[in-house]
């Protein structure tokens, strides 16, 4: 039996050690998980309703177009319902866009060395080529990447906020960069963690200017749904109907989206959580320099913090039951922000440790 090459060297994507089993493993009775970048308030309680009500109904296949997640979603951005993509998670948009538009193994694909590690294992499976620019001051450099594009590249992928870095780019930069980058490439501006900025949005009046951008966003951070996985792209007409060919039939499941509308329409605990959030990012950068340890200033919901042997405190860190993210940075450990007391239980127990 044969397997495509590109396939056997890719390694699947690893998500933060589940709760569960780390319970099993040390046998501890609670643990702290500030590894996914989890809301750290949970779900709200106009989302938790619907999903209720919602759940008497799994009977029935979903609404394979999501209308009505699509209006609502719409109605939120001022934009038309065929602008739309619904995704089962805002991961599954971001396979669609390197499938529909990486055709050929020599079809390139520019991201930033530290970036979201679904644009390499998207690349990879594909068998195509990764262009990875360097990084400046742990975000994207825009001018390494227009540099390195050339004749046969198809796609770029842009996270802002970035992931795992927390970095911004200004909208200033990113208007310049997309006016220099031809129409003939694509690029995916994905902003899964927008809603925890503190300014206009600015990206989607662009899709009129720029015909070749496709912004992702997801309902797993700030909205609290990331056990749902519903996500979202928002593009010009044309390039929606050919995400909508490839895309799965039913690919967000009924309760998802019930509870995805729900959660568009209670804008009291997406306020909670973005002040939750500042609160908590806050309290673990005020924690870190307590500690003398240095970190990335972050725009999203977790840190980048340096330690000193990062797989090994990780481990530490595990026993004593809280889970962190190790990162494709040396000596560098992603913490999420969790609830006050959890960071302060964290930061506690690393203070013990170093």
């Amino acid at each position: 039996m044969s397997v495509c090459e590109s396939i056997k060297g890719l390694s699947p994507y690893q998500g933060g050690k589940p709760i569960s089993e780390l319970q099993r493993e040390f046998g501890l009775s609670r643990v702290v998980k500030l590894a996914s970048n989890e809301n750290p308030l949970g779900i709200g309680q106009k989302a938790l309703e619907a999903m209720q009500k919602a759940v008497v109904e799994v009977d029935r296949y979903p609404d394979g177009n999501g209308f009505e997640l699509k209006q609502a979603i719409a109605k939120r951005l001022n934009i038309s319902l065929e602008m739309i993509t619904l995704g089962n998670g805002s991961n599954d948009i971001l396979e669609l866009i390197a499938r529909t538009y990486v055709c050929d193994p020599k079809d390139e694909v520019i991201f930033s060395e530290y970036a979201f590690v679904v644009y390499p294992l998207s690349t990879q499976a594909l068998g195509a080529t990764a262009v990875v620019t360097k990084a400046k001051n742990f975000g994207h450099d825009l001018e390494a990447m227009l540099l390195a594009i050339t004749e046969r590249t198809k796609l770029i992928f842009i996270a802002n906020p970035n992931n795992p870095t927390g970095t911004l780019l200004t909208d200033k930069a990113l208007h310049a960069f997309l006016s220099r980058v031809p129409n003939s490439i694509t690029v995916v501006l994905d902003q899964a963690y927008i809603e925890y900025l503190d300014q206009a949005d600015l990206a989607i009046g662009w899709l009129k200017e720029f015909g070749n951008l496709i912004i992702t966003r997801t309902f797993s951070k700030a909205y609290g749904l990331a056990g749902l996985r519903v996500g979202y792209s928002v593009s010009s007409g044309k390039i929606a109907d050919y995400l909508n060919r490839i895309r799965q039939p039913f690919n967000v499941n009924h309760v998802a989206q019930v509870a995805a509308i729900a959660a568009l329409g209670d804008q009291s605990h997406l306020a909670r959580s973005v002040i939750a959030n500042k609160n908590g990012l806050k309290q673990l950068a005020e924690g870190f320099e307590k500690l003398g340890l240095s970190y990335i200033p972050s725009s999203a919901n977790f840190i980048a913090v340096k330690v000193k042997d990062a797989p090994i405190l990780y481990q530490q860190l595990l026993e004593l039951g809280f889970i962190v993210r190790p990162v494709e940075m040396k000596n560098y450990l992603r913490v999420s922000v969790g609830t006050s007391r959890e960071i302060s239980d964290f930061l506690d127990a690393l203070k013990s440790l170093l």
